[in-house]
C-alpha cells in the first residue's frame, strides 16, 4: 500500500518536517547578521543572554497557520513589532521548550497543555544581544487566548503557505548604530513583520521547506 502524503502546509506534514531537524541547534547560528560583513563587530556569541521563542503552528482543518502577536505599543523595546510569544530564559525554567511554553501562557494566555512541541531550530542571534532558541510547536484548537495587557497589544495567525513561499521574503534596510543593516520583512495585509522574527521565519523556510 502506498504511503498516505500529508497535506502541503497542514499541521501533520509540519510536525514531520520538524522531526527531521536534528540540529546541531546551539553552534549553527542563524541571524539577521548574516547579511553582514562586519557582523563580529555587534553579535558575539559569548556575551548573548538566552531566550527562547514558541513557534507556534496551529492545526487548522483548511491549512495551518502561524501564530503571532503584536508587542505593546507603550513598550520600551520593541514596541508595536510583530513578535513571537517568548521571552529570556529564567534560571527556574529546565530547558528552552519549558521557557518558551511559560512565556506564551504569560503573555496570550496559551495553554501549554494545548501545545505539542515537535522541535526546535538552530539558535538565532540578533543585534540587541540575544540567543534566541525557536521551539516548534503545534497547537490544538480550539483554544481562547487571554492578551497580557502590559505587554501585548494583538494576537492574529497568518497563512503558513504564505509564510512559506519565498516570493514573500523582502529584503530591506534601515540605519542602525550608522551603518545600514539588512533584515527581511513580510508584509502580511496591515501587518508588518520583519527583523528578527521575520528572520526565525526565514530560518524556517530554510531548514523545513527550502
Amino acid at each position: 500500500m502506498p504511503e498516505i502524503q500529508a497535506a502541503p502546509f497542514s499541521a501533520e506534514d509540519f510536525r514531520a518536517r520538524a522531526a527531521r531537524e536534528t540540529g546541531p541547534f546551539a553552534t549553527a547560528y542563524y541571524g539577521d547578521h548574516r547579511f553582514d560583513a562586519d557582523a563580529d563587530s555587534y553579535v558575539a556569541p559569548a556575551s548573548l543572554r538566552d531566550a527562547a521563542v514558541l513557534v507556534p503552528v496551529v492545526d487548522r482543518p483548511d491549512a495551518a497557520t502561524l501564530l503571532l502577536t503584536q508587542r505593546h505599543s507603550s513598550l520600551r523595546s520593541h514596541s508595536g513589532q510583530i513578535a513571537f510569544p517568548g521571552g529570556r530564559i529564567d534560571a527556574s525554567d529546565a530547558s528552552p521548550e519549558e521557557a518558551a511554553l511559560r512565556e506564551a501562557y504569560e503573555e496570550v494566555g496559551l495553554e501549554p497543555g494545548r501545545v505539542e512541541v515537535v522541535g526546535r531550530l538552530p539558535d538565532y542571534l540578533t543585534g540587541s544581544g540575544y540567543r534566541v532558541a525557536p521551539v516548534l510547536g503545534v497547537v490544538r484548537p480550539s483554544f481562547e487566548l487571554t492578551l497580557n495587557p502590559h505587554e501585548v497589544e494583538a494576537a492574529f495567525e497568518v497563512p503558513l503557505a504564505f509564510l512559506m513561499d519565498p516570493a514573500n521574503h523582502g529584503r530591506q534596510s534601515r540605519m542602525w548604530q550608522d551603518r545600514e543593516r539588512f533584515f527581511y520583512a513580510m508584509p502580511w495585509r496591515e501587518r508588518f513583520i520583519w527583523g528578527v522574527t521575520a528572520g526565525i521565519i526565514r530560518t524556517l523556510y530554510e531548514r523545513l521547506y527550502a
